[in-house]
């Protein structure tokens, strides 16, 4: 289910970017802040426990920053 939110996430973000790059922003940072705490409760956990229930909302968080900028770019890169 979180992942299908994470996959929905980026094609949103994709697509805001692609038609309205400025106001892509501010989603792009709800997510990442969101995501963000998702990493850092996950953290608390002791030992290599921690990293293991952090990584999953680095890569989403990774993953959410990639789309929103390759809809930016691909905006930029448009002939018109």
């Amino acid at each position: 289910m979180v992942v299908a939110a994470v996959i929905v996430g980026c094609v949103v973000l994709a697509v805001l970017a692609f038609l309205v790059p400025r106001l892509s922003r501010h989603p792009e940072r709800g997510t990442q802040r969101t995501l963000g705490a998702g990493a850092r409760a996950g953290g608390k956990a002791p030992g290599i426990l921690g990293r293991i229930f952090s990584k999953p909302f680095h890569s989403s968080s990774r993953a959410v920053s990639r789309s929103g900028s390759a809809g930016r770019r691909s905006r930029g890169r448009m002939p018109f």
